[in-house]
């Protein structure tokens, strides 16, 4: 069965699209057929991935405002291994035409539905804001993958996002759960971040995925080749633990994924 993930945080910053990256290469690595959605109007997911977005002829934004289907639109990036739907500037005018169509928080969900029995996973690069293109993506997700730094903003920064999902649980998606909360940048020489992990990992248990994504200049390195970090240093300490992420998000896709009322009761304690 296809698995759907957002992958967002409401945080700049964070290594969301760096996630959204180099997941999606590290399940196609281990033989998943993945789709990286490019939500954001930056394209950032579509450069990092070796496509050029000033030259797509059909993007993201085509698909959500139904002047193509969306297997026209996907491209495959072959160097990474995975599909891609991509993304440019374009994106911005979606956001304001769909404000005026009757099914706007679902556009994005009815647009997978077209190709989910494709793959495996499709994973959802969300922008660093709840917008209706954020939105749409926790409308069409079934669970919510939340990059994150150890920093001093990070506890307050998950409460906000919680309570969002909560929202569109309520209203929505009722389905939706949060997957996990992957812990990025991190510097264990830093104390700060050592007191956010740990606040974490005791307030939120086995929702933190046991895996942290390490500052690394690999990982830096590789968006401006236009390739995942396994692509362009597989034996970097940045791709390694992005391997052994995709790991644990293959066994974890066998369980039930944590209810919203769960992580907020963790923040609360």
């Amino acid at each position: 069965m296809t698995r759907i993930f957002a992958v967002a945080n409401q945080k700049g910053g964070v290594g969301k699209t760096t996630t959204s990256i180099n997941l999606a290469a590290s399940l196609a690595r281990m033989q998943k057929q993945v789709l990286l959605v490019d939500l954001d109007p930056q394209g950032n997911a579509t450069m990092g991935s070796g496509i050029d977005k000033s030259q797509l002829e059909l993007s993201t934004y085509e698909v959500l405002t139904h002047q193509c289907s969306t297997r026209q639109a996907i491209v495959m990036a072959s160097d990474a291994g995975y599909a891609l739907l991509p993304a440019n500037g374009d994106l911005t005018a979606a956001e304001v035409e769909l404000l005026e169509v009757d099914d706007k928080e679902f556009r994005l969900r009815n647009a997978l539905a077209e190709v989910m029995n494709s793959y495996d996973y499709i994973l959802v690069d969300c922008p660093p804001s709840l917008n209706m293109l954020t939105l749409n993506a926790l409308v069409a997700a079934e669970s919510v993958l939340i990059p994150m730094q150890c920093e001093y903003y990070a506890l307050e920064g998950l409460s906000a996002l919680s309570s969002t999902i909560s929202a569109i649980q309520q209203s929505l998606n009722p389905t939706l759960v949060i997957e996990g909360i992957v812990r990025t940048m991190f510097d264990p020489r830093n104390n700060l971040t050592m007191q956010v992990s740990e606040q974490l990992k005791q307030h939120f248990g086995d929702n933190v995925y046991r895996t942290v994504i390490p500052r690394n200049i690999r990982l830096a390195e590789a968006p401006s080749h236009g390739l995942p970090v396994i692509a362009y240093d597989k034996g970097s300490t940045g791709a390694q633990a992005y391997l052994a992420l995709a790991g644990e998000v293959l066994r974890r896709s066998m369980q039930p994924g944590t209810t919203t009322q769960q992580l907020q009761e963790g923040h609360e304690a």
